[in-house]
């Protein structure tokens, strides 16, 4: 068949020009440069003849209600029957804050690989040695990801070029992966849409994330991507004087003691055949006070990053609770044993403080104020919901800080004082996937990776690991989903800001779901100074893999 004679020769010239105008192009993610790079993967395909002579299988989905106006530049091309693989890509990229005084050469391949050569001594051995070695091209986006896009875009013109395709090809260029996924979100509707317009039948995704080695000389393709929710931990206090330290309940002690239990905590972490999810961290942490003064804060919060395995929002808020619960109680404890010695010290009679512990749910905070509240509140929270959102929308506040700011208007409703402890989530949410995961799999879906193994190790001499999960946090966690009404549920119930502001198709893509491989070229240092790509995989090695990969299953699926 036409497809498994795929002519190769001279793609790696094609690779590094797309690659180089690929970076020349400042694409930070929230920036009008995600509009620029989007003109330019426009114009790219608009040079492609296939695309000239089918303009109708080419174009930009708009991501709704973007405020910058972003889309999803997509390509399809149809051969016979209806199998079709999924290529995605993300086009956006991190800052270049520490970049520093090499700013103007971030997205300057040469240029940068000069200027740190001058600067080489202050690198660390390993960026030194690559850099010495010319076996790397560095630049912002030269690994994360801008190397996958360019070799899926080089593929896609060659595929264009064969006349009796077997199955089709959709390619997805995506904006915004490295903040909120805006664009593979929208893409899920793109993919619906195109399913019914086309015939589509969705047989496998392929994602071009770069990969780290964990063992010199053997790379790594993963067959799932890791999930990932954010909580929020909303802790109101008891106002008092600083002299009165023992009358109040400061928020700040209890927030640092849940930190403490739950930073790098392994309960967190999801084990599955031998994997394991990272440990949670904290990415958000703050008194809520807006001014000084001599009294305690009334409330503080903080954001915890938890990744998983096979977690689901309901686990994960169930885990959290626990720690809270227990570092409630720590911090009671503490107090009371300051309290007793403060006590003794001083000559007064030691009684107990009156502080209990009290952790909920956000759910279970609107229902409380509901009770109290009623028709008014939910007529003042509709309000203030609506005009946080807009905030949110027009750039004024981020998810995190309209989280915070919706919750702490829910306790003007709340007649209890005592001190508590408030859990929920905020967006964005990224399910876990993996093909294990996967029920009804075809023999030849199944195969994927290890094709890919048995194809490097007779070609190439390079042997590769396979995981379950990419651990780097990526747009293949919308290409299947179990349970999407549990899912569902649990956010609309403890993610205060789910529904207009933020919101997953999430029923859709258990609809659509497919099984999935990352398959991208040796990176490192992503989102540093020095993050660059291996030539070798670059040109040569990753394309020839991506390539056997689709060959097959359009061929076994057919």
């Amino acid at each position: 068949m036409m497809i498994g004679t795929t002519d190769l020769t001279g793609i790696d010239t094609e690779i590094d020009l797309v690659l180089r105008r690929l970076i020349a192009v400042n694409s930070e993610t929230d920036t009008a440069g995600e509009k620029d790079c989007e003109a330019f993967l426009t114009s790219y395909l608009s040079d492609i003849p296939y695309f000239q002579e089918n303009r109708e299988l080419f174009g930009s989905y708009a991501v709704e209600e973007d405020p910058l106006h972003r889309a999803v530049c997509w390509a399809l091309i149809k051969g016979r029957g209806a199998s079709t693989v999924v290529l995605i890509h993300h086009y956006d990229v991190v800052g270049i804050e520490d970049f520093k005084n090499l700013r103007e050469f971030a997205f300057q391949p040469d240029a940068l690989a000069e200027a740190l050569e001058s600067i080489k001594e202050e690198l660390n051995p390993e960026a030194r040695a690559d850099l010495s070695s010319g076996d790397y091209l560095f630049g912002r986006g030269s690994a994360d990801m801008k190397a996958g896009g360019a070799i899926q875009l080089a593929l896609l013109k060659r595929y264009s070029e064969i006349k009796e395709l077997e199955g089709n090809i959709l390619l997805l260029s995506l904006p915004d992966e490295e903040k909120l996924s805006a664009g593979m979100r929208a893409a899920v509707d793109l993919l619906d849409e195109l399913k019914e317009k086309h015939g589509l039948h969705y047989v496998y995704g392929f994602n071009s994330e770069p990969h780290q080695r964990r063992i010199d000389g053997r790379g790594l393709i993963s067959e799932g991507s890791v999930g990932k929710i954010l909580s929020f931990v909303s802790v109101r206090g008891f106002l008092s004087h600083v002299g009165k330290v023992f009358e109040g309940f400061n928020p700040v002690h209890l927030l640092s003691e849940i930190v403490a239990e739950t930073e790098l905590s392994p309960l967190f972490s999801d084990w599955i055949n031998g994997e394991a999810a990272p440990p949670p961290t904290w990415l958000n942490l703050r008194d809520r006070k807006e001014n000084y003064d001599v009294s305690m804060p009334l409330s503080a919060g903080g954001c915890i990053s938890i990744l998983t395995l096979d977690s689901d929002p309901r686990n994960v808020l169930k885990l959290l609770r626990s720690s809270a619960e227990k570092s409630f109680e720590t911090v009671i404890d503490r107090m009371n044993s300051s309290y007793t010695e403060f006590c003794r010290r001083t000559g007064r009679t030691t009684e107990k403080l009156p502080w209990k512990s009290l952790v909920m749910t956000y759910a279970e905070l609107l229902d409380e104020a509901e009770e109290h509240g009623g028709e008014n509140f939910r007529k003042a929270y509709t309000d203030e919901r609506k005009s946080i959102e807009k905030r949110i929308k027009e750039g004024e506040l981020d998810f995190i800080e309209g989280t915070f700011l919706l919750t702490e208007f829910v306790f003007h409703f709340i007649s209890d004082l005592s001190p508590r402890v408030v859990l929920g989530f905020v967006p964005p949410y990224y399910p876990n996937v993996s093909n294990f995961l996967l029920k009804d799999l075809t023999q030849s879906q199944v195969m994927v990776a290890d094709r890919i193994r048995e194809f490097s190790l007779e070609n190439f001499s390079v042997e590769y690991e396979k995981e379950s999960y990419y651990t780097g946090i990526s747009d293949l966690s919308y290409l299947s989903l179990k349970d999407s009404r549990g899912v569902q549920s649990e956010l609309k119930r403890d993610m205060p800001l789910y529904g207009d502001a933020y919101s997953i198709p999430l029923e859709k893509i258990e609809a659509l779901s497919m099984p999935c491989v990352n398959i991208g070229p040796w990176g490192k240092d992503f989102h540093k100074l020095t993050e660059r790509v291996y030539k070798p995989d670059l040109y040569i090695q990753t394309p020839a893999l991506l390539d056997h990969a689709i060959r097959f299953i359009l061929e076994q699926e057919k």
